[in-house]
């Protein structure tokens, strides 16, 4: 097994040695090359584009350092803004937003070091296996022929000029794949560490970032919570007042009649008696839309299995949670769920439903997967409901993921960064 891992990081490790010197010094030199012609114009057309291929080059090297090494290098590059304009004012501003980044910095100075140190290292986690195979053809009888042509050929530091100089390089070829078996693994994660130190973001980065991302989820939070007092403030004005307001209205008429027609009277107060009871039930409805009763009595997993019950779509629940989250995030996770059902219901012709809660103890990160088998095709954009679940959920640092390719199914994984209390939802 040790054998087979060291023969599979010396293939890769000839892998990226070829990519390190092919792919960063041939997009090192034509991005320079671009960056000095910025000032003649033709650079701004030619950079935005060439810099999305180092980006591109450096996240497949990211993707191999996850899968081969093990070894995660988070990306570190800021988020276009939405309001992109088209031509060449467009090209313009993407060319100066990507010269503002510092990741783009780091990018280029990575290539540097990649087609230098990094192929370097890598050519070393390579090197040993092949290396050895020679010795032992040396040792073969080839020594013969190449010492006829050249004279002293030196095998590392054994000069071979007879059959046993050639015993002795295949003794050291030996000792090379012995090396190898243990330094090639070791020397293949080295050259993803000498990358993660260029490709990774620094910790000004990462804190400008964490501002950037707070700020953002600030003004997302503040706005969703005006949008929620509105639509409390109409739901309230449009529903349950005017109710209120006509029964009131009724109620000072049947006043009046109740001497000269008591009949009518008690006709008005049987309606009126019906407007109330519509007036309460639309108030719990409104309450139950802020904050559902159920929710805080029994937790995330029963207010989910009750909202189920509701609708239309036969729903599979399946929760594993073996304690309470914050009550902010149990509010923001049941109405994201919520809105994904409502969503399922409404657009995706779908028969099913699946959800699936649990708790990841490990990362600490509450997480949901809504499934349905409808017709696919959902999308986060902005204006969209699900583009308001991902605010909502920002102000909490929680994603959402949504993977709905046309002709189904849909899937959308919600994670929430939450500890849960000792307490278990009562049953």
């Amino acid at each position: 097994m040790r054998v087979r891992k060291a023969l599979v990081a010396a293939a890769r490790g000839l892998v990226l040695a070829i990519a390190s010197l092919a792919g960063s010094i041939t997009l090192f030199v034509l991005t320079v090359v671009s960056l000095a012609f910025i000032p003649l114009g033709v650079g701004v057309l030619t950079t935005p584009p060439l810099l999305a291929l180092v980006r591109a080059h450096a996240n497949q090297r990211r993707l191999l350092a996850a899968r081969w090494s093990g070894v995660q290098i988070p990306l570190p590059y800021r988020a276009p803004p939405p309001d992109r304009r088209g031509g060449l004012v467009g090209v313009v501003e993407q060319c100066s937003l990507l010269l503002r980044d510092p990741a783009t910095w780091r990018d280029l100075f990575w290539l540097l070091v990649d087609m230098t140190a990094g192929a370097v290292v890598a050519l070393l986690a390579c090197a040993p296996m092949p290396y050895a195979v020679e010795g032992w053809v040396l040792a073969l009888g080839t020594w013969h022929p190449i010492v006829g042509a050249t004279g002293t050929y030196w095998y590392g530091f054994v000069p071979v000029t007879s059959q046993a100089t050639a015993n002795y390089a295949a003794l050291l070829g030996c000792g090379l794949l012995v090396m190898g078996v243990f330094t090639s693994p070791i020397l293949l994660r080295a050259h993803f560490l000498v990358g993660r130190a260029f490709l990774a973001p620094t910790p000004r980065m990462t804190l400008a970032e964490r501002v950037h991302h707070l700020t953002e989820t600030r003004h997302d939070a503040v706005d969703t919570s005006a949008a929620e007092l509105r639509r409390i403030e109409r739901d309230l004005h449009d529903g349950a007042q005017a109710r209120l307001v006509a029964m009131g209205m009724s109620l000072g008429t049947a006043e009046a009649l109740m001497e000269k027609d008591p009949a009518k009277a008690k006709e008005l107060l049987a309606a009126a008696r019906a407007s109330s009871a519509e007036a309460l039930a639309e108030l719990r409805d409104l309450v139950r839309g802020i904050h559902p009763p159920v929710l805080a009595e029994r937790g995330l997993g029963d207010a989910v299995r009750a909202l189920a019950l509701r609708m239309p779509l036969s729903v599979e629940v399946e929760v594993d949670l073996p304690g309470r989250a914050d009550e902010p995030v149990e509010t923001a996770a049941y109405f994201a769920i919520s809105e994904l059902l409502t969503n399922a219901a409404k657009h995706s012709g779908a028969d099913r439903v699946w959800i699936d809660i649990h708790h990841d103890s490990d990362v600490g990160a509450l997480r949901i997967a809504v499934t349905d088998d409808g017709q696919g095709g959902a999308s986060a954009s902005e204006g969209s409901g699900l583009s308001g679940v991902q605010r909502r959920l920002g102000a909490f640092d929680g994603v959402m993921a949504i993977s709905s390719p046309v002709g189904g199914p849909t899937m959308a994984t919600i994670e929430i960064p939450c500890r849960l209390s000792a307490q278990r939802p009562t049953v």
